[in-house]
């Protein structure tokens, strides 16, 4: 059997002309789900996300103040397991290729479950390590599945718009669940901790079962596949995919804006301005509380190629917008300074909002859709690897040089943004199934 050329493969995340281009994903303002299969995924992240939410401000406590391991050595661990989990993103998506993404990623978040399990056993720093490096491997992997399984499953004309309304369930689900882990870091014991640890596994294990019975999308029935005996420079295709990898490039780079809201501001707020330092929290609040309300929207206005294009690139320009307005309440009165990092924030999220829709859509109308998950699996390592990266990129420019710092970062983010246009048109000279040029 010969294997299918990858320009012939159909466009599956483009939407047809005609009625299909106005469904939507929601209803009621992007508040409420639209499509039954949306319902039910909401659900499975909403109960992941309350999981998450409890455990994610006391993890690292846990281990320091509980098990007694030295603060370095668990930051330590924590590189090397996110290291791996890097790595482990690729794999998954081929396996969830091979095995079908409802199956794999079912398997990886059961493991993950049993994984977080494993940390109330942990009593020493090499069993610390190997319950780190488990579960975050495996959590790292389903993600990297996570994506190859939102393209089976969810409608292609409307899969942009639902994974945006999925990551307002995952921020909602966030922060209801970190207002609990707040009692349980209140209560400071053994038993609090533990309890936390063994909820988030449940919240991996439980929807672990009823993942596999999500039903696939129409498109998956007819969108073509590779031959059986394909070689394996076609099943691999993403990782020698170099424009698909010249995209994957700029969104890790634009990722790295999360760690402005989760480790740059904060430190900037404490050490170079005289801002209270509850405005890190204020800020925290207003990303959340936009995001929710202008993800879906962002969403639909970037549903297609040209669309997505031109978000990335606002998003990198408005990314240094928000850098400049940071570096500016340094040196400011308490008002003024708490006044100019919400305008900040507010830029950002506005950018924010932008990236992630245009991220989704290129990551999708970009790949070959017979090997959809080994494709996800590249973006998604690139997305964990940006995230890595942010805290040392973002703590050696702003909060060690201060305006020079910030000011670099900014202009970083611009390049990155604007670099996409070209990106774009360099893959869809290298097939033809990736969308209307731009």
């Amino acid at each position: 059997m010969t294997t299918t050329p990858a320009s012939s493969a159909p466009d599956q995340g483009s939407s047809p002309a005609g009625t299909e281009t106005r469904q939507h994903a929601t209803r009621a303002a992007g508040l409420l789900p639209a499509d039954p299969v949306l319902r039910k995924a909401a659900l499975l992240t909403m109960v992941n996300s309350l999981g998450n939410g409890l455990f994610f401000p006391l993890g690292v406590l846990y281990f320091t103040r509980i098990v007694g391991l030295d603060a370095t050595a668990v930051g330590l661990g924590m590189t090397v397991a996110g290291l791996v989990g890097v790595a482990a993103g690729v794999p998954a998506g081929r396996a969830a290729d091979r095995w079908g993404a409802r199956r794999v990623g079912a398997l990886l978040w059961g493991g993950t479950g049993l994984a977080t399990a494993s940390y109330v056993l942990v009593h020493s720093y090499a069993g610390f390590l190997v319950a780190l490096v488990c579960t975050t491997g495996l959590l790292m992997a389903s993600r990297g599945a996570q994506g190859a399984l939102y393209a089976d499953v969810l409608p292609a004309a409307t899969r942009v718009e639902a994974r945006a309304y999925l990551r307002t369930v995952t921020n909602v689900g966030m922060g209801i669940g970190g207002a609990f882990g707040a009692i349980a870091l209140q209560l400071d014991t053994r038993g609090a901790y533990v309890t936390v640890i063994l909820v988030n596994a449940l919240s991996f294990t439980g929807p672990a079962l009823l993942l596999p019975r999500l039903p696939l999308a129409p498109h998956v029935l007819e969108r073509p596949s590779l031959a059986a005996d394909a070689a394996a420079s076609e099943r691999w295709r993403a990782v020698r995919d170099l424009p698909f990898l010249a995209v994957t490039v700029l969104n890790a780079v634009l990722v790295v804006q999360y760690t402005l809201s989760e480790v740059g501001l904060p430190l900037w707020i404490v050490e170079r301005t005289e801002a209270p330092r509850w405005t890190a929290a204020l800020l925290m609040i207003v990303n959340c509380v936009l995001v929710a309300l202008l993800q879906v929207r962002a969403a639909r206005r970037t549903s297609q190629v040209a669309g997505a294009v031109r978000a990335m690139g606002w998003a990198g320009l408005l990314l240094a917008v928000s850098c400049a307005v940071y570096a500016l309440s340094a040196g400011l009165s308490p008002v003024w300074a708490v006044l100019a990092l919400i305008v900040g924030s507010v830029v950002q999220v506005l950018a924010e909002v932008l990236s992630a829709a245009g991220g989704w859509t290129l990551g999708y109308e970009l790949a070959d859709a017979r090997v959809h998950g080994v494709y996800q699996g590249v973006f998604g390592a690139g997305m964990s690897a940006g995230m890595m990266a942010g805290p040392a990129l973002v703590t050696v420019t702003a909060i060690q040089h201060g305006r020079y710092g910030w000011a670099a970062l900014g202009v970083l983010f611009a390049v990155a943004g604007l670099a996409v246009r070209p990106a774009v048109r360099w893959a869809q000279r290298d097939g033809d199934w990736r969308g209307e040029p731009v």
